[in-house]
């Protein structure tokens, strides 16, 4: 695996850490994270599919931290959007993972 995909995925795995005290979408960004890095690890997911799997978590996470900038945290509609993004990014790591491209 090259130096650019390992270290994007220890950066995520260390950001999965933090989220998981955040709750439920904490939690779920946290497995999220976790099932990129096995599948990666264990060849359910290629290169690619998991760089761009990793891609879309990290637009995810932005997305959070942008919409708790104002201090107020989550809004009951930010909450629907980001679940409804984690929901479907689940889905697709799912897919991915059971496509069977292979490293």
């Amino acid at each position: 695996m090259n130096t650019l995909l390992q270290s994007a995925l220890v950066i995520g795995a260390l950001s999965a850490l933090a989220l998981q005290a955040a709750g439920p979408i904490g939690h779920q960004q946290s497995s999220n994270q976790w099932r990129i890095i096995a599948g990666a690890r264990g060849g359910g997911l290629t290169r690619y599919e998991a760089a761009r799997l990793q891609a879309r978590d990290n637009a995810i996470q932005r997305t959070i931290r942008r919409d708790t900038l104002d201090g107020r945290g989550l809004t009951l509609r930010e909450r629907v959007k980001i679940d409804a993004l984690q929901d479907s990014l689940s889905r697709d790591i799912a897919r991915q993972r059971r496509d069977g491209h292979c490293r």
